[in-house]
């Protein structure tokens, strides 16, 4: 299984010889392909070859590329991660306005779960018994916005009453690079199963190209929070990067089994697009921290 990241972060070329990811710089460097999961490509000056794209993309790897300023800005996305795509593309077309809307709402209830837990963990029992009182309140399509609700005491109690998700600092630096890692996670894993991204469940802006991703990724932005809340952050720092992208490989609890999150999200996934098959009433299986 694979499960290597490689952080790319000089200029460099990347080819492929024999089954090996080679990266040609100052030294050279063989990185078996098979145990690779994650490719992030921080310097816009690596060059690499249409082979290697090639078969990264027939083992499903993930190829993220960042800009200038070294945040996540596109990634490799194939055109067909299953057998059965159509079919699939078919059933997605298909599911109704209420098993989107009952998956949405539990969903929606698990990432608040997940806030009240930090929040909980780090001493703001205040807000994070707040935060537990909204689960039962969450109507249809979030008609009273519990989410936006809990988003602000959430964040409050954790960076500060005078903390913004539209300030231009380090900390939402960190939040955003973080959140795209994840996001490219998501993409990942539902084109690898035969659905589009860009038709979601809740989010539906004709100009995101990934809002059934970034539906399902909800509970997993606590773990980039968890992260970045430990961070002393004066600047956003390359060694603050790989932190967050290694994420994807720490341990959690899903299904009664510990997992990587990395294999908590293709478990995750496949359980929320199941559930979403069968009208909205399938288990969905989310992880523990």
């Amino acid at each position: 299984m694979s499960w290597r990241t490689v952080v790319v972060s000089t200029r460099c070329k990347l080819d492929t010889k024999m089954g090996y990811l080679v990266i040609r710089g100052e030294q050279t460097r063989r990185i078996f392909l098979d145990e690779i999961a994650v490719v992030l490509i921080e310097d816009p000056a690596v060059s690499l070859t249409g082979c290697l794209l090639e078969a990264l993309t027939e083992r499903k790897v993930r190829v993220i590329f960042c800009g200038a300023k070294r945040s996540p800005v596109a990634e490799l996305v194939p055109y067909s991660g299953s057998a059965d795509s159509s079919g699939k593309l078919r059933s997605q077309i298909a599911w109704t306005a209420e098993a989107k809307d009952a998956v949405w709402r539990r969903i929606l209830a698990e990432k608040i779960r997940q806030q009240a837990d930090h929040l909980a963990a780090r001493k703001h029992g205040r807000e994070a018994v707040l935060l537990e009182s909204y689960l039962p309140q969450i109507e249809y399509q979030d008609r009273t916005n519990r989410e936006g609700h809990a988003a602000k005491v959430y964040f409050n109690a954790l960076f500060g009453m005078d903390f913004s998700r539209t300030q231009n600092t380090p900390r939402n630096a960190a939040l955003n690079y973080g959140y795209g890692i994840l996001l490219s996670a998501f993409n990942r894993e539902l084109a690898a199963n035969g659905y589009l991204t860009q038709l979601g469940v809740h989010h539906d802006n004709a100009q995101n190209p990934f809002n059934l991703s970034s539906d399902l990724m909800e509970p997993f932005r606590v773990l980039i929070d968890r992260e970045v809340a430990d961070m002393e952050l004066q600047e956003f720092t390359k060694e603050e990067k790989h932190a967050l992208v290694n994420v994807l490989n720490r341990r959690v609890v899903i299904a009664g089994t510990e997992q990587t999150v990395l294999n908590a999200v293709r478990i995750y996934v496949r359980s929320v697009l199941s559930a979403l098959n069968d009208g909205g009433q399938g288990m969905l299986l989310f992880y523990e921290v």
